[in-house]
């Protein structure tokens, strides 16, 4: 059993990799088609990399080569409005792959330029 003291109370930050050579790329979709704020990374970190703002928590993007990315491991991003990010996905091109229906929740996943599973979802009148 686990005490008060000793429960996980949030989440601080998920990181997410991109190819070495596509930080920039990862910027242009992460802050300009995801929405996300970049945020201040501190410079003790010398690899590099971005820190954003996703709500109530942080994603950081790291540069990784030579990973595989087809897993079933992915963030989930709430939303507010998923029929207008279904819309938005699918005009840009990405393929939505549906998922199975969790009672009280609208949901996709798809996947971003180098990969990463992506969950959108959001909490129905039935959540």
């Amino acid at each position: 059993m686990t005490s008060d003291a000793m429960k996980v109370t949030g989440v601080n930050h998920v990181q997410v990799n991109v190819p070495g050579d596509k930080l920039e790329e990862s910027r242009a979709f992460y802050v300009g088609f995801l929405g996300m704020k970049e945020i201040a990374r501190p410079t003790c970190f010398t690899r590099g990399g971005i820190w954003l703002n996703a709500g109530t928590f942080e994603i950081h993007i790291g540069l990784e080569d030579d990973v595989d990315r087809s897993t079933r491991a992915h963030v989930a991003y709430e939303v507010s409005d998923i029929r207008a990010w279904r819309k938005k996905v699918t005009d840009a091109g990405y393929p939505i792959v549906e998922q199975p229906k969790i009672p009280g929740c609208d949901r996709f996943h798809f996947r971003d330029l180098f990969g990463n599973n992506i969950e959108l979802i959001q909490r129905n009148a039935e959540g």
